[in-house]
């Protein structure tokens, strides 16, 4: 049922002109995770993990499937990343360091910590974008520079060339939609 379910999803839901496709993953590796490597073989895999071991230990299993699979994993993600007060005060709720040491026995970029917040969780709740209603917050301010490092890292399009004139780089709106699933730890 999940197979056919996210065949329907990808290939008759009319999506328009995609920069990006994020589809979160419940943790570990599966049968959805399978479908979507068959479905969109040039999806990229963003590992999002806790800071404590045990969550590492669930992204690392999703990071062996997508490479058993001969996906590209783009990066890690460290998702509640230490609890900020409304004061500021940071308290590290559980511990530290993990997406870092997992992006590095990967071999990835380590693309962003995301703190906990109380505005984080009221927006979540509420339905709406933190980075749109509160975007001073370290949560939202951490969201957006994880999107600019997700758009940096993005394949470029190959550009024809012009009577032998260079191609330039082309700017992050010409970028070509690439798929990406989000396994969540």
């Amino acid at each position: 049922m999940l197979h056919k379910a996210l065949t329907q999803f990808l290939q008759d839901v009319e999506w328009g002109a995609l920069d990006y496709l994020l589809v979160d993953l419940p943790p570990g590796t599966g049968d959805v995770s399978m479908t979507l490597a068959q479905l969109l073989p040039q999806a990229r895999f963003l590992i999002v993990t806790t800071p404590q071991p045990t969550a590492q230990k669930v992204a690392r299993r999703a990071a062996q499937m997508a490479q058993k699979v001969s996906l590209e994993i783009a990066g890690v993600v460290e998702n509640m990343s230490g609890f900020t007060t409304p004061s500021g005060e940071r308290f590290q709720l559980f511990g530290e360091g993990g997406g870092q040491e997992l992006a590095d026995e990967l071999d990835v970029p380590m693309l962003g910590k995301v703190p906990l917040t109380m505005p984080l969780r009221e927006q979540a709740d509420a339905g709406t974008p933190l980075a749109i209603e509160n975007p001073d917050d370290p949560a939202a301010q951490a969201i957006q520079q994880l999107a600019r490092g997700l758009v940096a890292i993005s394949p470029l399009p190959t550009l024809p060339l012009v009577q032998d004139a260079p191609a330039a780089p082309a700017a992050a709106e010409d970028r070509k939609p690439v798929g990406m699933s989000l396994p969540m730890a």
